[in-house]
Formats: structure tokens, sequence, C-alpha cells
């Protein structure tokens, strides 16, 4: 028996969609008995995630994001996708303190956030066409249980 368990929402990039985000992928979650902790470093990281396409990828115009999430027993898979304009160099994007949009004061901080409160992300992303940020995270990894 497969014990995958998978969702797929979509919603319009607006910034009001973004407590939604996290409450969905909180509530998702909840099954892998995560500490409070653990569901804050979620939500945080999807926050941010939501946020960058809302902000970056759309320039707060019209679009759709989609959230694609997996859980396995303790382990987590959280996809943040947009069709919005793509990011032309990830790995710049990706470094502390860098934002194209000092006008709206943004830290730069997103990702560096995403990698702190994730056991691993990935982003891929196409000019023109969009972004895909993956997120990884194992409840349980760093909890000190007595067993």
């Amino acid at each position: 028996m497969n014990n995958t368990n998978e969702m797929i929402v979509e919603f319009n990039s607006i910034a009001q969609n973004e407590g939604f985000a996290r409450m969905v992928v909180a509530a998702f979650i909840i099954g892998t008995n995560p500490t409070l902790e653990e569901v804050s470093d979620v939500k945080t990281a999807v926050s941010e995630a939501v946020t960058n396409s809302i902000i970056h990828g759309y320039e707060n115009g019209d679009g759709k994001i989609k959230i694609k999430a997996n859980v396995n027993e303790r382990n987590i898979y959280i996809e943040i996708i947009d069709e919005g304009k793509g990011i032309e160099d990830v790995k710049k994007a990706m470094e502390p303190m860098y934002t194209t949009r000092p006008d709206e004061d943004r830290s730069g901080m997103g990702f560096s956030f995403m990698e702190a409160f994730m056991d691993k992300i990935e982003v891929s992303s196409t000019v023109g066409s969009g972004t895909i940020v993956k997120m990884w995270k194992e409840i349980g990894a760093n909890s000190h249980q007595f067993e």
C-alpha cells in the first residue's frame, strides 16, 4: 500500500492568498505529527515562496499560483509553481540580501529563509515561463525525543 498523500491547490496571485497558502499546507502536513516549530517552519517557507511569486513573478499582477504537496510518513515535499516572468539568474536571486524590488522594501531574504526552515530547496526558472520552488523537510529529523 502506498502511504503517500498528495494535494494540488491553485489560487490567484493576490496578497490575501498568502495566508491561505500557509494554512492549507499546515493543515495538509498535520498527519506527519509535526511540532509547532516544524509547522511554523513550513508555513514560513511556503509564505516566502508564494510572496515571491506574487511580488516578483507576477509583479502584483494577475496570475495563478499552484501548490503541489505530498507527504509520505514523515517526509514532506512541496512545490510552489507560477507562470510569471521567471528569474534571469537563480543563483544570484538566492544570494542573501539580493532583491530586484528595493522600491518595495524587499529584504532579499526570501530564499535564505526557505533554506533555513526546510531541509533542502531547489529553484528552477525560465524567463518568460515561470518558476518552480521545490522544498523538502523531514518531520522529526532534528528532534531529541527519547524512545
